[in-house]
């Protein structure tokens, strides 16, 4: 066989060992450097020491010799050198920052507050509720970027409360498992963050593209939720002064100060000093790790078991992404040094696509990975190959980002594999079967792929941002 065939094999067992349930990360490594040690096999440089033996050598020494020529293979300083660059890696370090932030502010009784204060203050709005219910989403979900801890979260908080208000099932379901995806998309996103380590692009540049996309889909998402609640009221019911009470405007006002100000003002601290220059990302990482706790002590949640818990969930989160990290660039490498990279480079180019028929394929094949992978995983293994590509088509690598943010919330919406519904099946109430979670979140799938397309028609809502930040 030749290299180029060897790395297609490569590939294609990788893809098996994925759908046979192995462990990721430890899959690339030891693909990368089993490979790799075919890749980089050279008898003659890894059994010199054979050279220095002379007859009267003893059989230890022989034996010895040719283990330590057996391990005298490239592929070993290359896996070390990865796994160096990876830990020592910059942007990396805003990822432990972000999720301790997250975590705290998951254990803060931050979201209850602030679900209840939303849901007074647009009681007068048609779907109020819903719309309640899907600001929360998104502003905790940009707080904490991990989709199954916000799903499940306000799936114990929400769902009960909006089932209690005769919402139609299914439409409840679909606004708290669309919400609870916008994380990894809006920023502060630790999904953006991988992207940007693993393609170089600038973490501010993709921060500042992110804010409108994001915005566009949130506001996508609150139409669709108004308009089903006035086209068809009795799937979002108005609720009875019982159900939301009436309240003096300065007791109101009081609550959106305690519940509603305090986590926005992190998160626009946060962003903010990201976006405008004051801070860099893992500087802006640490400040709102301290917030995080700062709040968790203004609302008298913090204990010594759930701090325990947020440190015990981020390494283990966080070891998880730079082992990934670590295969992925392991692999990556012996797969183009095999000529794989180039092989599939030949083949797409004489395709003769053009660079909107490209970005079409390319998300496609992403949208098909988001049934079996997680988003890390996509990010990580197989963003990188469509990278070189994106020369040949001249298509802006911060653009491709944003449309594989977007499309990854469709990996998390779609059935078979949509894990939101399956984290939102795991706490619901039994009555609540999956048909229903799935046939609710199908209108809020058709709203990101509204928002892909208004991405392809009007790229200047990518680009705007950071053009106006930072330049061209």
């Amino acid at each position: 066989m030749t290299d180029p065939q060897v790395a297609l094999m490569m590939l294609g067992l990788f893809i098996v060992f994925v759908f046979l349930g192995f462990p990721i990360a430890f899959t690339l490594m030891a693909m990368g450097i089993g490979f790799g040690y075919f890749a980089y096999f050279d008898s003659s440089r890894m059994w010199r020491a054979f050279d220095r033996l002379d007859e009267t050598a003893s059989t230890w020494d022989s034996w010895s010799t040719w283990i330590e020529g057996f391990l005298n293979n490239r592929i070993f300083d290359l896996f070390v050198n990865q796994t160096f660059t990876v830990m020592s890696n910059e942007v990396l370090t805003a990822v432990p920052l972000f999720l301790f932030m997250g975590y705290i502010v998951e254990r803060s009784n931050i979201v209850d507050r602030l679900f209840t204060t939303l849901n007074i203050a647009s009681k007068n709005l048609p779907g109020s509720m819903g719309v309640a219910a899907l600001i929360t989403c998104a502003l905790f979900a940009t707080a904490t970027g991990i989709v199954g801890a916000v799903v499940t979260l306000m799936g114990l908080l929400a769902l009960p409360a909006m089932l209690k208000a005769r919402y139609e099932p299914s439409f409840a379901a679909g606004i708290i498992c669309a919400g609870g995806t916008l994380g990894i998309l809006i920023p502060p996103s630790i999904m953006l963050i991988v992207y940007a380590a693993a393609t170089n692009v600038s973490i501010v540049r993709l921060y500042a593209a992110a804010l409108l996309p994001g915005l566009t889909l949130v506001g996508l998402y609150l139409i669709y939720i108004v308009g089903r609640s006035i086209l068809q009221p009795s799937s979002a019911p108005r609720p009875t002064k019982d159900e939301v009470p009436d309240m003096p405007m300065l007791k109101l006002l009081w609550l959106i100060v305690t519940s509603f100000v305090p986590l926005a003002f992190l998160i626009f601290a946060v962003l903010g000093s990201i976006l405008f220059g004051l801070a860099t990302p893992t500087e802006a990482a640490s400040i709102g790790a301290l917030g995080g706790i700062l709040l968790a002590f203004l609302y008298r949640a913090m204990t010594w078991q759930r701090l325990r818990e947020s440190v015990y969930l981020t390494i283990r989160t966080t070891a998880m992404v730079c082992w990934l990290f670590v295969g992925s660039y392991t692999f990556s490498a012996v797969f183009s040094y095999l000529g794989g990279e180039q092989v599939i480079g030949d083949f797409v180019a004489g395709l003769d696509l053009t660079p909107i028929q490209f970005l079409i394929i390319a998300q496609l094949i992403i949208f098909l990975l988001g049934w079996p992978l997680e988003w890390s995983e996509i990010i990580i293994i197989f963003v990188p190959i469509f990278l070189p590509l994106l020369d040949v088509f001249g298509i802006d690598p911060l653009f491709f980002g944003i449309l594989v943010a977007l499309n990854l919330q469709t990996s998390f919406l779609t059935p078979p594999m949509a894990m939101s519904a399956y984290y939102l099946k795991g706490i619901a109430p039994p009555e609540l079967r999956l048909t229903q979670i799935f046939k609710g979140v199908m209108p809020f799938l058709l709203c990101v792929i509204i928002s892909m397309v208004l991405m392809y028609a009007f790229p200047q809502i990518v680009f705007t941002l950071p053009d106006m930040f930072y330049g061209r």
